[in-house]
């Protein structure tokens, strides 16, 4: 039996109405909505990221079987991918500044140990003739263009997000249910991180400083 009267119904019916358009025009919805796509984007980001995590074994693998190989530079594709893969990268880690730049600083520096990698191996020709480490490198330079097109969709994504928690007076509603502005990547920094490094096979490294 309902004990509420009609006219209380109403009025009840009325609020709910009220409140459901006052939410829907202060933002409310939109919020939602790009928090869904930065949590998509960020999965097919760490996707990417993780396609690339599992292609370096074989790659180190192959290029194990080269003599002479440059030691130092497998050592250090080696320990950033250690250093990346030990970053847990949960979705809280997008609402996080601090712990969000760390996973972008070892992604870089993976990133920039990978290219030292295929620039060296362009002076052993065995490894230039073997089919195996080129398809493992046609993968691997799929993977990086699908992890660029990952990244760029997250950074758009962040920043009509970030566009909106700033803006009034949606970030009234911002602060109202604790939407924070989210981190994203910035591009320049990774990108000196990443620059292929010159390298210099007429003369002997330097050695190293004594401590």
């Amino acid at each position: 039996m309902n004990l509420i009267p009609p006219r209380s119904r109403a009025a009840l019916a009325a609020t709910v109405l009220c409140a459901a358009a006052m939410l829907s025009g202060c933002g409310y919805n939109d919020f939602q909505r790009l928090d869904e796509e930065v949590k998509a984007g960020w999965s097919e980001v760490l996707n990417q990221y993780q396609r690339r995590a599992d292609l370096i074994p074989n790659i180190v693998n192959t290029v194990k079987g080269e003599a002479n190989f440059e030691q130092e530079t497998l050592t250090r594709v080696i320990e950033a991918r250690a250093k990346a893969t030990s970053i847990q990268a949960t979705p809280e880690l997008i609402n996080n500044p601090e712990a969000f730049q760390k996973f972008q600083a070892a992604q870089g520096e993976l990133s920039g140990a990978l290219s030292r990698l295929l620039v060296v191996s362009e002076q052993y020709p065995n490894l230039k003739a073997n089919q195996g480490f080129q398809d493992l490198r046609v993968q691997l330079e799929g993977t990086e263009n699908r992890i660029t097109v990952a990244r760029n969709r997250y950074i758009k994504s962040v920043a009509e997000y970030n566009v909106l928690a700033r803006s009034f007076p949606t970030n009234l509603t911002a602060k109202v249910f604790s939407y924070e502005v989210k981190p994203t990547f910035t591009v320049q920094n990774e990108a000196q991180i990443s620059t292929p490094p010159t390298v210099d096979f007429g003369r002997p490294a330097a050695p190293a400083a004594s401590k």
